[in-house]
């Protein structure tokens, strides 16, 4: 956007979100796994704005952290957007440029709808502020935008003080606003709270810019999705779903396959490489790449992992933060992998967990196999060397280091390190007695 005037954006999110019966801040309530009020605040930041002010409730660290470091300003009392603006004001201070007017818990508005808004404040003298629209059949229990003989927009009535004829408007209130920010202060000073909420309404700065005989404009949004608000669980479970069907076209228009789209779920973040295969209920938890020619089998989980090229995982398998796998490995059903680096070719087909251990290259990590790293108070590495064969149901208890082509056999657990190349065996002695069980069957029979 070319910015030839400046532009400061105040986010409104101080609302409780008491219908989400939650202790956390509803900005906070994630899409695709990342707070709401981070995909607005990524849109915002293409605007090139020199100031972002974020309105949030007393004692909302959470929302200062998540959204540093950006200006915080807060809400003493809920008293209306309009004193939700009125706090964002001292941060503000002498400035003369436009000024955006955002609500947090609609996280979908997107650059291009907000230049759009920009321009309609900037593109006729006189227009003291730009409002964004859109036409609902029939209306939900949003503002009214009701415009004037010329087409200009003449007040915001909300919905609790509007009268029957105003409620079947079919034009609404967003939320968003562009403001002169020269005009601002002042029109915000002069707000009253003489309505059925006993409110400070921001939607009467448009009666105050009629006073002063200036305009207010609508830009009018077709894309309702981008305009959803959250105000409940549900609300949100309906975001998420529009979110998750822009993640899943744009793996696909970027060369991956999704057998059954509606049946994968994608982190705001998961990055795909071409010719990925991923098929139905696989779950991309935050932090995952996945490399070019890799095979993602059914019901597989992944969080903060790398899959290398041409790997096959799954079905069932799941890779926990931390989790590198090198280029052709195959990790299948019931393989749990855990801050863990993989090299090139390493195999664990079938129930066995690697977690806290760098394996090299070549290895075969068998059925049932297992690294055990944590023991009780701390957690320690294993490391297992280039062409190791681990045998099925083998306990590498850490520390340990197993030497370059080593061999353990079957059932042993290992306690000491391998030399390369070396063969390890550690079980029991069997004890066998024979005819003990047709003894013991005979007995119980005459019993």
């Amino acid at each position: 956007m070319k910015n030839d005037k400046p532009l400061a954006c105040i986010i409104l999110a101080a609302g409780q979100g008491k219908r989400m019966k939650s202790a956390l801040p509803k900005v906070l309530h994630e899409l695709a796994g990342r707070p709401m009020i981070l995909w607005l605040l990524d849109e915002v930041a293409k605007l090139g704005p020199e100031k972002i002010i974020i309105v949030t409730a007393p004692g909302a660290q959470q929302v200062a952290e998540a959204v540093s470091p950006h200006a915080i300003a807060v809400q003493e009392k809920p008293l209306g957007t309009g004193d939700a603006v009125k706090a964002a004001l001292p941060a503000l201070k002498n400035f003369t440029g436009d000024v955006l007017i955002l609500l947090g818990d609609m996280p979908l508005i997107t650059a291009k709808t907000l230049e759009a808004l920009i321009e309609k404040r900037r593109q006729k003298a006189g227009t003291g502020l730009a409002v964004l629209g859109a036409e609902f059949d029939p209306p939900p229990a949003f503002g009214r935008l009701v415009l004037g003989p010329g087409g200009a927009l003449a007040r915001i009535v909300e919905e609790k003080d509007a009268t029957i004829d105003e409620r079947s408007i079919k034009l609404c209130n967003t939320g968003a606003f562009c403001v002169d920010g020269a005009r601002l202060p002042e029109w915000v000073g002069r707000l009253k709270n003489n309505n059925a909420q006993k409110e400070f309404y921001i939607t009467d700065l448009v009666e105050l810019a009629s006073q002063d005989d200036l305009e207010a404009h609508s830009f009018i949004t077709r894309n309702h999705d981008e305009v959803r608000g959250v105000n409940s669980r549900a609300d949100l479970a309906i975001l998420e779903r529009i979110v998750q069907q822009k993640l899943r076209a744009s793996a696909m228009e970027n060369g991956a396959t999704l057998i059954d789209p509606s049946a994968v779920y994608f982190s705001w973040d998961t990055k795909l490489g071409h010719d990925v295969i991923v098929e139905p209920g696989v779950f991309f938890g935050p932090g995952v790449t996945v490399d070019d020619n890799v095979h993602i089998k059914a019901f597989s989980h992944f969080e903060d992992a790398h899959i290398g090229q041409g790997s096959v995982i799954g079905p069932f398998a799941r890779l926990r933060p931390g989790a590198k796998l090198g280029e052709g490995c195959r990790i299948g059903n019931f393989v749990e992998v855990k801050n863990s680096t993989l090299g090139k070719g390493v195999k664990a087909n079938h129930l066995g967990y690697i977690g806290d251990a760098d394996v090299g290259a070549g290895v075969n990590f068998s059925c049932g196999a297992i690294t055990i790293n944590y023991d009780g108070f701390e957690k320690h590495r294993t490391v297992i060397g280039t062409g190791a064969m681990i045998g099925s149901n083998v306990n590498l208890i850490a520390p340990i280091e197993i030497g370059d082509g080593a061999y353990i056999a079957a059932g042993s657990t290992i306690t000491k390190d391998i030399p390369p190349d070396a063969l390890a065996v550690a079980r029991e002695k069997p004890f066998i007695k024979e005819g003990w069980a047709a003894a013991k069957r005979s007995k119980k029979k005459k019993a």
